[in-house]
């Protein structure tokens, strides 16, 4: 009877709306993690690999043993099914910078303030959860492979040591901001086109309008996975293609992909701030013509009187 009794009382509470609010948010921003994460996958095979070539360990995935990884990534010198994915949905993400109004979900406007009811298609929501599911085993179990062969992020400065200061620290603080705002734009329309529909139909049954509270705690939990680790991390998916250039080794198919994925997530971030120049431009000139405009009619009155 009291088991009963506390079981009743734990539902409840668990129906209460600041709990569903903050479950729903807390998920929506572990989920969108799901594509930074996929660079820091991508970045750490890169690393492995680089390690294998001056080793005489065989050719193939330190995690090879996993099965599920061994499907997935069959060949680490070619792209593979994380690399389709991921460049997917850093391209739809340009074509989103570069045509602001043109939306992706069909269910509603990403640019949009306002809220809309449409229900998402079925179709497409078994879509995204099929996307979600694929990027997340691919993810966690590339992962976790890596952490449980030792296969820890090298030091991209002693990678470069013999052949000059070059490589490792040619990328400035600079383009680290810029590919940090980059990924973070990429973040946002993966977490738009498939992370929010799944969680609003699975947690809310409804479609809801994007508030600042999600936006803040997803741009707090990329920060907070950008500053351990991701931000020296991603920078072998582009350093190490340089370092091979630099010691005339064999340059793989893999290591281009993971290079142009890099530039990609930089021309998005490039994209948005040209936008982001316009709407300040186009906002100063819309202010200096209305002070013109009322400066001008209270000459005019001055005259008449």
């Amino acid at each position: 009877m009291g088991s009963e009794r506390w079981k009743e009382r734990g539902r409840q509470l668990l129906q209460t709306p600041f709990l569903r609010e903050l479950f729903y948010v807390i998920t929506l921003s572990l989920l969108s993690l799901i594509l930074p994460l996929s660079f820091l996958l991508l970045a750490r095979l890169a690393n492995a690999h680089y390690i294998i070539s001056f080793t005489s360990l065989p050719s193939s995935l330190p995690f090879s043993s996993l099965f599920p990884l061994s499907l997935l990534y069959t060949n680490p010198s070619y792209p593979n099914l994380l690399h389709l994915l991921v460049s997917i949905i850093s391209f739809t993400a340009l074509l989103q910078a570069l045509m602001g109004h043109f939306a992706f979900i069909p269910h509603s406007n990403s640019n949009s303030t306002k809220s809309t009811t449409t229900p998402t298609s079925q179709a497409y929501l078994y879509t995204a959860w099929a996307l979600l599911c694929t990027f997340d085993v691919c993810v966690v179990l590339g992962i976790e492979g890596t952490i449980a062969d030792g296969f820890w992020p090298l030091d991209l400065d002693g990678i470069s040591i013999g052949i000059g200061r070059g490589s490792a620290r040619s990328i400035n603080l600079m383009i680290r901001v810029v590919f940090f705002i980059g990924m973070h734009e990429t973040m946002l329309h993966w977490s738009r086109v498939t992370v929010r529909p799944v969680v609003d139909d699975t947690v809310l049954r409804v479609v809801r309008e994007e508030r600042l509270v999600e936006r803040v705690a997803m741009a707090a939990s990329f920060g907070g996975l950008w500053w351990w680790g991701l931000r020296k991390e991603v920078e072998a998916m582009v350093v190490i293609l340089e370092v091979k250039r630099e010691l005339l080794m064999n340059v793989e198919l893999a290591d281009v992909v993971n290079c142009l994925l890099y530039y990609l997530t930089i021309t998005i971030a490039l994209v948005r701030l040209y936008w982001g120049l316009v709407w300040v431009a186009k906002f100063l000139c819309t202010s200096l013509q209305r002070n013109y405009d009322q400066s001008g009619d209270g000459d005019d009155d001055d005259s008449k009187v």
